[in-house]
């Protein structure tokens, strides 16, 4: 389906950011433009060109922002390696072996040094990128905030305890979303983040095996890829229809119980307020994609590093 009221809506995108920065004045859609004014090009076209290398990174790095900003804020922390000072993300239980799409941001950041040294923080480069991708993948586009500096440490603890997890009912997931100052609402359609991308069979091995709530013949297909035991890794697409498009099927899925996770699909089965989000959207793309929109602004002013706190990192993968 086409969003009919696209233009429509990015002009109302335009308009919400511009309050945004009127109201808290820390981040500016048009920082770069005096610094680095290729920046949003140079981006935009490291996204195309490793979408077009592997279709599924794009929704590797949209997620690379989401687990981001839910510790400590939109600080680029995620990105960083071990050190001797500190353990890094990567290795958290939500991240080890899952989090990909790195090697995207060091390209982007490398093209970014040759064109202006030393100006593009890293964070804002996880920002930027959550919203190229989602855009290739026919999805709504924003006016990305931009401004932030990167941390100079990891929080690997933090990571373990505040990253939603796909074992999650609605009240853990409405806590966590919370805990960051996001809303019921903002939980429901960022979960939507799930239209597209690839799940591992250890995050939704329990709910095919052992929940109530899920169709039939969806978990017994998927028991055949995930069994109780082994296959750890085998991938399969949260999106069961159009793994590669950005869309309302994902809602349309959980009213048919053909979520993957036990976090998407309790969306629609155990709550009433949660219930009506899902409905409202699996029928309404032009409304997902406008709450989606402004629901990737708000979480990307979560605790952002500006001014003379953090740095910008040379290297997103070390502090300088």
């Amino acid at each position: 389906m086409k969003m009919v009221c696209g233009k429509f809506y990015f002009l109302l995108f335009v308009i919400f950011c511009l309050s945004l920065n009127n109201v808290e004045g820390k981040l500016s859609s048009n920082y770069y433009a005096s610094t680095c004014p290729n920046a949003l090009d140079i981006v935009k076209e490291g996204v195309k060109d490793a979408i077009r290398k592997e279709a599924r990174v794009g929704a590797s790095i949209l997620r690379l922002h989401f687990h981001d900003c839910f510790v400590n804020g939109c600080d680029g922390s995620i990105l960083l390696d071990d050190t001797p000072n500190f353990k890094s993300e990567k290795t958290a239980a939500p991240n080890n072996n899952s989090a990909r799409g790195f090697e995207v941001v060091d390209n982007i950041k490398a093209q970014l040094e040759k064109a202006c040294p030393g100006v593009v923080s890293c964070a804002d480069i996880l920002a930027i990128i959550a919203r190229d991708a989602v855009v290739r993948y026919g999805g709504p586009t924003w006016k990305v905030r931009l401004g932030r500096r990167d941390s100079l440490t990891a929080n690997r603890s933090a990571a373990n305890a505040f990253i939603p997890q796909p074992s999650f009912d609605v009240s853990n997931l409405t806590s966590s979303f919370a805990a960051v100052g996001l809303s019921f609402k903002d939980m429901v359609v960022l979960s939507g983040g799930h239209t597209v991308g690839l799940a591992r069979c250890a995050t939704f091995r329990t709910h095919i095996h052992n929940d109530t709530d899920i169709n039939t013949a969806f978990a017994n297909y998927l028991k055949k890829k995930c069994p109780l035991t082994g296959n750890t890794n085998v991938l399969e697409p949260l999106d069961y229809q159009t793994k590669y498009t950005f869309d309302v099927k994902y809602y349309q899925n959980l009213l048919v119980k053909k979520g993957l996770l036990h976090s998407d699909q309790t969306l629609y089965n155990t709550d009433k307020k949660s219930e009506s989000h899902v409905k409202r959207y699996a029928m309404d793309q032009c409304k997902f994609f406008k709450d989606f929109a402004k629901s990737m602004i708000r979480m990307g002013n979560i605790k952002p590093l500006t001014r003379s706190n953090g740095e910008i990192r040379r290297n997103c993968r070390k502090p300088n």
